[in-house]
């Protein structure tokens, strides 16, 4: 009833001059019906004179958030609960994030299709990365879905992604269903969280219709969500409900030329290439022959090879598919995301797919150190260039373009982490290569520089709040917000750093904090160059003769710092081993052999080690300075000096 409905609602006391919210109830049945009628009679930009109209039985969906809210987790409660998997069936947690560094991470990188049946209607769903880095992955896929499910965590609230991907949404006009959830933490506090939710769509300029959202609140990893935060159901029921109410139906040009707009791309090693994208228009047909559309109108003849619709966890092969609906294509080797399948005779190309720009900058190189071509299959400049083209194919928001010399390659991304995950495919494809210090992405308008800022938050103890806003003072940070977070004397500070401020900043957080600090940032736009930033106060350890480590010279060299290596280790001229404990580097011998001769044949004494420094991929890439570089390997992480700035010194 309408009454059940509205009892989980909360409502504001804003002043008069704000819009408030209303409280949303079943709609009738004649005001939905007035509502698809309107649908129907409202011309299409691309239509003519076909006719349009909505399908009732399908519903697109993307489920979006910041990261760690719970989304992944969520949809794997909904498979469950759709009956998707049998009741014996052994199911992995998170079951959408597929890739091996996906699971390592807990993290989604990138954006995957499934499909569940609730009483008759197909709702596809689309889980979506919450990390800023890959945000290209959410925009990409918002034009193939007619609402999204915002997951917001029920202490934290709206976080910087959160409202990036709100943004996005609001921008296409896109139904919005508030999803609170783990609503059955100690300290949840969801009625705070939907009025900060409600305060974001106004600051977003959402529409009096788009503020009307749908609130459900949700446990997901024990599957139960309800309309009230303490009265909540059993099953995920409630949100089902909410998805079919809330979330329009696809409006469709049945009759019209076909139309599908290609989003996403796989590969298979036996079927090829395949499409994903949502049918706008027309029906598409197994073996039918189709025309291929590029965004600056050449078109070339294609064929249908396999056609294959989301349905459960999986693909079924079908041999039809009808507008509305999202589907997989092959047959079509050479397609590109971005490109539109359509009618062979009468088809036209859709708007292409429109990304935000890459704001940081890594220098890709062949390996050159000694020890190339031990651990690594790929080696050579021709195999590093096909890899970093190919993934151009897939990944629309980075970039590649040649270096300065034939064997250097300058990638550019929308985060390091975006350019890590690449790095770390890479090596566990077999490729050994060296990369550069990441750099910024500057502009330069009406003669003045401009560098990317971003917006920066982040919950740290009170007792740790002096030296966390210290640290981001040194880069050029100024404060916007300081609040009281959920946890008991915790507080959210909210900042604007230039980018070039937060590349190395998320260790001296946590080291600053003793690990209880949590970083989040988000992109939010270009601004005067904001001068100089020191990163590292202290040089680094490097090696002046090759060979492998010995204990004895261990000893020695870690009392001028901290070491990367332990003994036995085979390392080379250049490498570098160690942080000095000083500004400035400092060149030593870690392979030094204690001298065997007669003097020195007293007792040998006990040589106690500290453990050595282990560095994990991203922790390298944000050490590393302007003269140094990472190493590679399918096996090994190495940094040392960039021997080619070495020599212009020198010079």
């Amino acid at each position: 009833s309408s009454s059940n409905l509205s009892a989980g609602r909360c409502f504001l006391l804003r002043p008069p001059h704000s819009r408030c919210r209303r409280p949303r109830s079943l709609r009738a049945s004649a005001s939905l019906e007035q509502e698809v009628k309107e649908r129907a009679d409202s011309p299409s930009p691309s239509a003519g004179t076909s006719s349009q109209a909505t399908r009732r039985d399908v519903r697109n969906i993307a489920i979006v958030a910041h990261v760690d809210h719970g989304k992944t987790t969520l949809v794997d409660s909904m498979l469950r609960q759709s009956k998707v998997f049998r009741d014996n069936q052994v199911v992995q947690e998170r079951i959408m994030d597929s890739n091996d560094l996906e699971r390592e991470r807990g993290i989604t990188i990138l954006s995957k299709n499934t499909s569940i049946t609730y009483k008759g209607t197909k709702i596809n769903i689309i889980d979506t990365p919450g990390h800023s880095d890959f945000g290209g992955e959410v925009e990409r896929v918002l034009n193939m879905v007619e609402g999204i499910l915002l997951v917001v965590d029920s202490v934290e609230g709206p976080m910087p992604q959160t409202r990036f991907v709100l943004k996005k949404a609001l921008e296409f006009g896109h139904a919005v269903v508030v999803v609170v959830n783990k609503v059955d933490r100690p300290i949840a506090r969801p009625e705070f969280v939907v009025n900060s939710t409600f305060e974001l769509f106004i600051e977003l300029n959402a529409t009096d219709e788009q503020c009307d959202f749908q609130t459900v609140y949700a446990i997901g990893l024990k599957g139960k969500a309800g309309i009230s935060a303490d009265n909540l159901a059993d099953d995920l029921g409630p949100l089902f409900e909410a998805i079919l109410r809330c979330i329009p139906e696809p409006r469709i040009e049945k009759d019209g030329a076909l139309q599908m707009l290609v989003t996403s791309t796989e590969y298979d090693e036996h079927k090829g290439r395949i499409a994903i994208g949502r049918l706008h228009a027309g029906e598409l047909k197994r073996g039918m022959e189709v025309k291929v559309c590029t965004p600056d109108d050449a078109c070339r003849i294609g064929k249908i090879g396999e056609l294959f619709v989301y349905e459960n966890f999986g693909r079924v092969p079908v041999e039809s598919v009808s507008a509305g609906d999202i589907c997989a294509v092959c047959g079509i080797n050479d397609i590109m995301i971005g490109e539109t399948i359509a009618d062979k005779v009468s088809g036209t190309a859709l708007p292409t797919i429109k990304i935000e720009e890459p704001t940081v900058r890594m220098s890709f190189s062949i390996n050159t150190s000694p020890f190339v071509g031990k651990e690594g299959k790929f080696v050579t400049s021709r195999n590093l260039r096909d890899r970093l083209y190919r993934e151009l194919e897939r990944n629309l928001a980075m970039k590649v373009e040649d270096g300065e010399t034939a064997d250097t390659f300058l990638v550019s991304g929308r985060g390091t982490l975006h350019l890590t995950i690449l790095i770390e495919n890479m090596r566990r494809e077999g490729y050994e290569f060296m990369i550069g210090p990441p750099k910024v992405i500057n502009k330069t308008v009406n003669g003045k520089l401009l560098e990317p800022y971003e917006i920066a938050a982040i919950e740290v103890p009170e007792e740790y709040m002096g030296s966390v806003v210290e640290l981001l003072g040194k880069r050029r940070g100024q404060m916007l917000d300081m609040e009281a977070s959920g946890p008991e004397g915790t507080s959210l500070l909210k900042y604007k750093v230039p980018t070039r401020g937060l590349i190395g900043l998320r260790n001296a957080i946590l080291t600053a904090s003793r690990g209880r600090a949590i970083l989040n940032t988000i992109f939010d736009s270009y601004g005067p160059w904001a001068g100089d930033i020191s990163s590292r106060d202290q040089g680094s350890l490097v090696a002046f003769e090759g060979g492998s480590t010995t204990s004895y010279a261990c000893v020695n060299a870690q009392e001028r710092g901290i070491l990367f290596v332990k003994p036995g280790q085979d390392i080379y001229k250049g490498q570098i081993v160690g942080i000095h404990q000083r500004p400035g580097d400092l060149a030593l011998n870690v392979c030094k052999k204690k001298a065997a001769t007669n003097v020195r044949s007293n007792k040998e004494t006990t040589v106690v080690l500290d453990e050595p420094l282990s560095y994990s991929l991203d922790d390298c890439i944000e050490y590393i300075q302007e003269d140094e570089l990472v190493e590679v390997t399918p096996e090994s992480i190495r940094m040392s000096k960039n021997p080619k700035i070495s020599k212009k010194k020198n010079n």
